[in-house]
């Protein structure tokens, strides 16, 4: 008959098995995704605040100014500055690239991707691409201006500079890697409207006329598992609805549900799926970067990921400048800056008023 002692014992050695099989799992899934991110394309961003464009903002007469001496700032400081790695955020790019091999890429996409460990949630915020303003040593246009100019680290410095905040890292995707990403993924599943099936085929028959396939034509409206071709016809269609505006929004909603996708496969399958992303993607993320990120994500178990755009309705007006359309923000870009950094850092969400006409 065994002592109690001795029953201690080997139930204190089959857990200690357990746990360094756990353990030894773990560390070569970690090993395996780590070997895996080898592959993508990273490009190395300027590491200096000044480069970067953070700490500073360009007022609306074009003038620099520091944080401390800009009055609409509540005080001079905007939380997160002094990071602590509680807030993270990531400019996102969706460039339109492989019509023509001479067109310089556009990024017709603008979204900041947040990861709010403060609030425990994921933000994405869209910029909407016609916005007017400052882009350095170019003057005031459109913020998609600025990729084509000075490629991620221009864009990047533009975000910062108009509003005010930090971002210090990206990701690049063009449309046509897009669709080979929700693939990966096994599609989206996304509802389609009554008015948005003639606007969505002629986009699919486009992307398929460019890619030799034959065209997956959605017949009627409807709640559908759309694949990678679908879904990128989807987010590029803008001349119903809402034009651009539902745009950005659907932009939002495919990247909610691949979102959700990633989480659904389970850390498990993360290595297998990031060794097949990855290299579709070009980004200022480090291999430690995208692993803590892509933990958080997978196992924060967070169901609700927020959506907003800016500007917002109410404070935005469509002009004509030297014969270009550009969306202008109102009263001033200063109001949309802080609207902006108020959502991001202080999770305050902002309220749209009736549409300037």
């Amino acid at each position: 008959m065994s002592s109690p002692l001795n029953s201690k014992s080997k139930k204190l050695k089959i857990a200690l098995c357990i746990i360094s099989s756990i353990v030894i799992v773990v560390l070569s899934v970690l090993a395996y995704l780590y070997n895996s991110l080898g592959k993508f394309n990273t490009v190395k961003l300027p590491s200096s605040n000044e480069e970067l464009g953070i700490g500073k903002v360009v007022s609306d007469d074009s003038k620099e100014e520091t944080i401390e001496n800009n009055e609409y700032l509540n005080g001079g400081t905007i939380t997160g500055y002094e990071s602590d790695n509680s807030i993270l955020n990531i400019a996102l790019f969706g460039i339109d690239t492989g019509r023509e091999k001479t067109d310089p890429p556009h990024s017709d996409s603008i979204i900041i991707a947040t990861i709010d460990k403060q609030h425990n949630k994921i933000k994405l915020t869209s910029i909407m691409r016609d916005t007017y303003v400052n882009v350095s040593r170019h003057g005031r246009t459109k913020i998609n201006e600025a990729y084509t100019y000075g490629g991620s680290l221009l864009a990047i410095k533009t975000l910062n500079e108009n509003f005010g905040l930090d971002i210090k890292n990206y990701v690049t995707v063009n449309f046509f890697s897009l669709e080979k990403i929700i693939d990966v993924l096994g599609g989206v599943e996304i509802t389609i409207k009554d008015y948005e099936t003639d606007e969505i085929n002629k986009w699919i028959m486009e992307v398929a006329d460019l890619e030799g396939k034959s065209p997956p034509i959605i017949w009627e409206p409807g709640t559908y598992r759309l694949n990678g071709l679908q879904a990128v016809a989807y987010s590029r269609m803008r001349k119903v609805g809402g034009g651009d505006f539902e745009r950005s929004e659907r932009q939002r909603r495919v990247l909610t549900e691949l979102f959700k996708e990633l989480q659904s496969k389970g850390i498990y399958k993360y290595p297998t799926i990031a060794s097949e992303v990855f290299p579709l993607i070009e980004t200022s993320l480090t291999k430690s970067d995208i692993i803590n990120a892509g933990a958080f994500i997978v196992s924060s178990g967070i169901s609700n990921i927020e959506q907003q755009r800016f500007p917002l309705d109410g404070y935005c007006k469509g002009e004509i400048i030297n014969s270009t359309w550009y969306l202008v923000p109102k009263p001033n870009l200063s109001v949309t800056s802080k609207q902006l950094r108020d959502y991001i850092y202080e999770d305050i969400k902002p309220k749209s008023k009736k549409p300037l006409f």
